[in-house]
């Protein structure tokens, strides 16, 4: 049945096309005893189709968030209509995330749709004041060129990352600025995901400036930024003019986008080190108490902190799938990712939209906001990506 991804499919239909298990079948040696106890054959039991369940959560996402008029997605399902511009940037991420999945054209549509919207509710441009916010556009549009090969996304994501390399300055020795008002003020969020930026538009286009522009950015980050015992990433650097770094600013996204920094530089030069940095901080957030209470990810509440633990999957599920890493990490790694994932579905409220909480050891509130919805989408469509690659 060819159903649209914009209807929420029933729950009845997941279980539709799940095989039954064959019945075992002993034969006896000794045709003539009839003591002989067949097997007890268990129960049926449907394997869980985690395609299935990302297709409920992105059918939510768009029946509850997209504005049709306006063609981006609203704050929230509870009618606020404010415009959030780097949330849009992960709601093209999470539309190219489907159809990576299914081929489907009605996600090509809805993503040409969003970059419509998107450029429209901020100013017929896609440039910003915030460096960090133009990162996660060109990265998104970078990823959707590679995936659909429509020119227009790869000359957004060059368009943004001309601007984006004009906020690197020498104060706290270098490093991009998170904003061009606030030069001053340099953060893991401005600079891990321009690292990954321009590892792949390297790997991409083969332009050495771009790998030099990576590991330059790299450098600094790791240098300022990350406790070299722990694997630990700390937020930022100066932002309230005094020189002091931010180390009681904990984020999952942080961790996240150095580790996806690590494994972007890995793929562009093969050198090990980057894939080590990578694996130490992802072995901090499987057994920081803090990062990870109890194996769950924290809850960093509404907001722009909804995004921060889809972010963190979308960058570790990364490392799970590349082929150098080692079998007992990449184990530990999925294992994780799919505890929290389970976590997460057996909270999510399925009527009448496939909702998800801030905490995904708790059920959510009828509003919801698509931040918080959007990291959802992105632990379910992890979870179909290492099925699909028989990993889970």
């Amino acid at each position: 049945m060819n159903k649209s991804f914009f209807s929420i499919r029933p729950l009845a239909a997941l279980r539709v096309g799940y095989g039954l298990l064959s019945l075992l079948v002993v034969a006896c040696a000794d045709p003539v005893d009839d003591d002989v106890t067949p097997p007890v054959v268990p129960p049926t039991v449907a394997a869980v189709n985690w395609a299935a369940r990302a297709d409920s959560a992105q059918a939510a996402l768009s029946l509850g968030f997209f504005s049709p008029t306006g063609q981006y997605y609203l704050e929230s399902n509870a009618g606020n209509a404010d415009f959030n511009y780097w949330w849009q940037a992960h709601g093209l991420d999470v539309l190219t995330d489907g159809y990576q999945r299914t081929k489907s054209a009605d996600y090509l549509t809805r993503m040409r749709q969003l970059q419509q919207g998107t450029k429209a509710k901020n100013g017929n441009s896609y440039l910003n004041d915030f460096y960090d916010d133009m990162e996660w556009q060109a990265l998104a549009c970078l990823r959707a060129f590679e995936l659909t090969k429509d020119p227009d996304y790869k000359a957004t994501a060059a368009l943004l990352w001309a601007d984006i390399k004009l906020g690197w300055n020498e104060q706290q020795g270098g490093g991009i600025a998170w904003r061009k008002s606030q030069r001053s003020y340099k953060n893991t969020p401005a600079n891990a995901p321009a690292a990954i930026l321009a590892a792949r538009f390297y790997v991409l286009d083969r332009n050495p400036e771009d790998l030099a522009w990576a590991q330059k950015i790299y450098t600094w980050e790791k240098a300022k930024l990350v406790d070299p015992a722990s694997g630990l990433v700390w937020d930022g650097v100066n932002r309230l003019g005094d020189g002091q770094t931010d180390k009681d600013w904990r984020f999952t996204y942080n961790q996240g986008t150095f580790i996806g920094a690590g494994v972007a530089l890995y793929r562009a030069t093969q050198q090990g080190s980057y894939l080590e940095d990578a694996t130490r901080t992802a072995n901090y957030v499987l057994n920081d108490s803090q990062m990870a209470p109890g194996g769950i990810l924290k809850d960093e509440g509404n907001g722009d902190g909804g995004l921060f633990k889809g972010i963190l999957v979308r960058y570790l599920t990364e490392l799970a799938t590349e082929p150098a890493v080692s079998a007992a990490s990449r184990a530990s790694y999925v294992s994780f990712l799919k505890f929290n994932g389970e976590s997460l579905y057996k909270r999510g409220t399925r009527r009448p939209q496939f909702l998800f909480n801030t905490n995904w050891t708790a059920l959510p509130g009828s509003s919801v906001e698509s931040s918080t919805q959007m990291s959802g989408v992105m632990m379910l469509e992890a979870l179909a990506d290492l099925q699909a690659r028989n990993v889970l």
